[in-house]
Parts: structure tokens; C-alpha cells; sequence
């Protein structure tokens, strides 16, 4: 090496490439689906067949706030759209089957947080839980009933509407995307010149 000059730098090899995130587990959005779908199941075989409530009809448990009243829902919520038709049972059936395999192809494309997967879980579950309603005893079993002192609530409900009503109210209202961080000042300012 000539006496004066500077030893030469060596090159520092290009750091390898960040690895690409690991895609979200959706064990929420599964979890909450089974528990959601076991819990709705248990409570209508209890009311249907362990209490007979569609024989007995009426059960108060603490009147008038919780009482179970069976209703046989042939529609939607509060027995919209309901039909005696047998067609309008399998239209019910695939609308339920559409709008949760759209919700499962979101969850595996859009990988979402951990409130979104409740959320959806809730939801699928619900479904899940009427559809198997539908397709055993051609309607929904209905026995949840809440009313108010001096007024009596003429609808009754199940754990599959509840948790279809917090699911899509969570799925309307989750996050949306975080934004980017920015990590340094050169990030920021594009007129900069890095060297």
C-alpha cells in the first residue's frame, strides 16, 4: 500500500431482506365461532327438549325481566320475512351460508385484529347455530324473553341473535387499518439525500 493513502473500506454486505409477516392466526375468530355455536346448541336442547318448553310455553325466571317463552321463528329477526313456504326455509338457509363464507373469506384475506376475529366469530357462529335450527326443526327456536314493568315484550329471542346482532355491531364499528409508522427523519422528507 503507497505511503499517504487511506485503506480502502470494505463494503458491508446488504442486510437480507426483513421476513414478510406472519400472517395472523384466526384462532379468535374460530374459537368464539365454536364456543358461540356449542352455547346456542346446549341452551335450545335444554329449553326444547330438557324443559319441553314448546309444550309448556311459558317459564318465568325473573318476571318481567327474563322470562322464556317459546316462539318458533320462521323469518329473520323479529320474524321478518316469514314465510310458511318450505322454499323460504333453504332461502333463509343460504342466505345465512353466503354471508358466512363472504365473512370467512374476508378473515382470511384481511387477517384482522383480535376484536374484528371476535367480532366475526360472533357472528358466524350465530348463523351457524339458526341454520342448524332451520334445517332440524324447519325454524328457529326462539325462548329468550325480556320485558319491562307494565309492558310486556312480544318477541323472543335466542344466543344465536345475540351474538349475530354484537357480531356485525362489532364488525360495523372495529378499526380500521394503523397507519405506518414513520421511522426516521430521512422517511419523511423525500428532498433529503441519504448518502
Amino acid at each position: 500500500m503507497p505511503a499517504g493513502s487511506a485503506p480502502k473500506r470494505r463494503r458491508k454486505p446488504p442486510a437480507p431482506p426483513a421476513p414478510a409477516p406472519r400472517p395472523t392466526s384466526l384462532w379468535w375468530a374460530a374459537g368464539t365461532a365454536l364456543v358461540i355455536l356449542a352455547l346456542d346448541q346446549l341452551t335450545k336442547w335444554i329449553v326444547v327438549h330438557a324443559l319441553n318448553l314448546p309444550e309448556v310455553q311459558a317459564i318465568d325466571v325473573i318476571d318481567p325481566w327474563l322470562n322464556l317463552r317459546m316462539a318458533w321463528n320462521q323469518g329473520v329477526n323479529f320474524g321478518l320475512l316469514s314465510s310458511d313456504v318450505e322454499v323460504m326455509r333453504w332461502v333463509l338457509i343460504a342466505v345465512a351460508m353466503v354471508i358466512c363464507a363472504w365473512v370467512a373469506v374476508w378473515l382470511f384475506r384481511a387477517r384482522p385484529g383480535r376484536l374484528a376475529q371476535v367480532a366475526a366469530g360472533l357472528l358466524i357462529g350465530g348463523a351457524v347455530g339458526n341454520v342448524i335450527d332451520r334445517m332440524a326443526y324447519g325454524a328457529v327456536a326462539d325462548f329468550l324473553n325480556m320485558s319491562l314493568p307494565g309492558w310486556r315484550n312480544p318477541y323472543s329471542f335466542n344466543v344465536a341473535d345475540i351474538a349475530i346482532f354484537a357480531g356485525a355491531l362489532g364488525l360495523v364499528f372495529q378499526p380500521g387499518p394503523a397507519a405506518p409508522e414513520e421511522t426516521s427523519d430521512k422517511s419523511r422528507d423525500g428532498k433529503r439525500k441519504t448518502r
